[in-house]
C-alpha cells in the first residue's frame, strides 16, 4: 500500500483514537504568532490541532488532508474546541494537481512528498498565497536521517530550506526565515536532538 494513498492514511488514523499529541506544531506557533489573522490553509491537517490553534488565534481556516478519517477527527476536534464555525475541512489529494483556495497563510507542517512531486506540490502551495500573505513550511531536515528516528526507506524525502526557497522568485517573495532549527525529543527515555527545516516567506 502506498504511503501517499488515502487507504494508507485512513488505516493509520483509524488505528488509534489519537495518533498525534493534540497539540499544535511548535514551528507553526513560533512563526505564525504575530501574523495578522485572515484566511489560512492548513495542509495535511491530520487530526486538526493546527487548524484549531489557528482558529483560536482568529484565522478562518480550511484544513485539507487525503484521509477522510483524519478529517472527521479534525472536525470533531474543532467542534469540541468551540471553533467549528471558523474551520472547514476538505479531502484533497495534493499529488493529483488539485485546485487550492487562495489565502493569507498557507501552513504546511511536515508534509513530505515523493521527490518527483515536490516542485509541483510546493509550487502549488506558494501559488495559493495571496499578495501580502505568508507561506510557512516546517519539515524534518535531512540531518535527521542520522538520528535513527526516521524510516530509512523514506529518509530521501527529508528536505532543507533551500528546496523551498528555490521555488520562490525573489522579485515576488520576501524570505524572512529559512534555516535549520534544532529541537529535542524524548524516545524510550533518551533525549535526542533533531533538526527542523523552517521557511517563512511573505508574498510581496
Amino acid at each position: 500500500m502506498s504511503h501517499w494513498s488515502a487507504e494508507f492514511w485512513d488505516e493509520r488514523y483509524a488505528a488509534a483514537h489519537h495518533i498525534w499529541s493534540g497539540n499544535p506544531n511548535p514551528r507553526l506557533v513560533e512563526h505564525a504568532t504575530g501574523l495578522a489573522p485572515g484566511t489560512a490553509l492548513d495542509v495535511g491537517c491530520g487530526e486538526g490541532a493546527d487548524a484549531v490553534w489557528l482558529a483560536r488565534a482568529g484565522w478562518q481556516v480550511t484544513g485539507i488532508d487525503i484521509s477522510r478519517v483524519a478529517l472527521d477527527k479534525a472536525a470533531r476536534h474543532a467542534e469540541e474546541a468551540g471553533v467549528a464555525e471558523r474551520c472547514t475541512f476538505a479531502r484533497v489529494d495534493l499529488l493529483a494537481d488539485p485546485e487550492l483556495p487562495r489565502v493569507d497563510l498557507v501552513s504546511a507542517q511536515f508534509l513530505h512528498v515523493p521527490d518527483e512531486h515536490f516542485t509541483a506540490v510546493y509550487g502549488a502551495l506558494a501559488d495559493a498565497v495571496l499578495p501580502g500573505g505568508a507561506l510557512l513550511v516546517g519539515a524534518h531536515h535531512p540531518a535527521d536521517a542520522a538520528t535513527g528516528l526516521r524510516n530509512p526507506e523514506l529518509s530521501h524525502l527529508l528536505f532543507g530550506p533551500e528546496q523551498v526557497t528555490a521555488l520562490l522568485d525573489p522579485a515576488d517573495w520576501d524570505v524572512r526565515v529559512a534555516g535549520r532549527f534544532p529541537r529535542e525529543v524524548v524516545k524510550d527515555g533518551e533525549t535526542i536532538s533533531v533538526s527542523d527545516t523552517v521557511v517563512l516567506a511573505v508574498r510581496r
